[in-house]
């Protein structure tokens, strides 16, 4: 026991736990946290780029020519999707090809660099010879898996040729002008045959009558899909190496020609149509859009061209009612 005069040299100690101190702000654990946000904002920023740019060189592709030019049209506006990896977040989607290239890759000659080597050329004029080549479409057809999208008939003007979808099949991606493998496979195996004949040809594009939901006058419309439709047929026209000469006017008539009129989305509406024209038939466009050949005088300063009496006449027999 401590004597009363010993009692000031005990010590004490206290420890207190707990409670704030200033240079609690300054501990790493928030700078974790902040990087962690950090870099998951980077990925997102990535995948975003990420997306843009396959979206814009889809537009590109979709809107690029065989020679290389580009038209204004249709720009802002994206492909259907058609599938991607299971757990992907970018979106696949089909590319066209471009330029005069066969499935190996390979650069195709063009016929009309080498005249030489060019094959005879054929004139399809009469009903039947227009029905051997409809025919020759229709093998070309089912070999491609297609049989039940094409059909032919022979008129007064040439041969309508139209290819259009059904509920199994169709020519082109939902919503754009990506057309699908066995439609390209198709075009490119009728190149050969088109750069044999010496009929120029029409190449027409149809929708169904669904709208876009943008309706104003400068936006996205069926009437662009179907120029942009007919474009790409053309380009695989080409690449096929049929020679540009072959077509006379590539038209885009959106839904302003339905087949099906009672159902605005019936596929057989979406189509593409190869008008391969007579000789004179071919002759009278292109003087309706160019300088008419044989014309008489109206009034002065007033020329009519003559038009064909026995091809009208011929058609006008044709469309009456109780005729074969």
């Amino acid at each position: 026991m401590l004597k009363p005069h010993e009692k000031h040299h005990e010590t004490t100690i206290v420890k207190r736990g707990g409670g704030k101190h200033a240079h609690d702000e300054h501990g790493g654990a928030w700078k974790v946290a902040f990087a962690d946000f950090c870099l998951a904002l980077m990925c997102l920023f990535l995948v975003l780029w990420l997306m843009a740019a396959r979206n814009t060189e889809s537009l590109e592709q979709i809107l690029t020519e065989a020679d290389g030019n580009k038209t204004n049209q249709g720009k802002g506006v994206m492909p259907e999707q058609v599938g991607g990896p299971r757990g992907s977040m970018i979106d696949r989607f089909p590319m066209p090809r471009t330029g005069n290239t066969d499935t190996d890759g390979k650069a195709e000659k063009s016929t009309e660099n080498s005249p030489q080597a060019a094959p005879s050329k054929v004139s399809y004029e009469t009903p039947d010879d227009l029905q051997l080549l409809a025919k020759a479409l229709a093998e070309m057809s089912k070999d491609a898996g297609l049989a039940s999208n094409l059909q032919s008939v022979v008129t007064p003007y040439g041969l309508r040729v139209m290819l259009h979808d059904t509920d199994r099949q169709g020519m082109f991606v939902r919503g754009s002008a990506v057309p699908t493998g066995k439609f390209t496979t198709l075009m490119r195996k009728m190149g050969p045959l088109f750069a044999r004949m010496e009929n120029q040809m029409l190449i027409v594009g149809h929708t169904d009558s669904l709208q876009y939901a943008d309706t104003s006058h400068s936006a996205f419309s069926n009437w662009n899909l179907s120029s942009n439709r007919a474009m790409s047929a053309r380009a695989q026209l080409l690449a096929g190496s049929m020679p540009t000469g072959s077509v006379l006017q590539v038209v885009g008539m959106a839904d302003r020609a339905p087949l099906d009129t009672k159902h605005a989305a019936a596929g057989v509406n979406r189509r593409i149509e190869l008008l391969i024209l007579t000789r004179g038939q071919a002759g009278a466009i292109a003087a309706m859009f160019g300088m008419p050949g044989n014309k008489e005088e109206l009034a002065p300063g007033i020329d009519a061209e003559i038009p064909d009496v026995g091809a009208l006449k011929q058609l006008r027999d044709k469309l009456q009612p109780g005729s074969n």
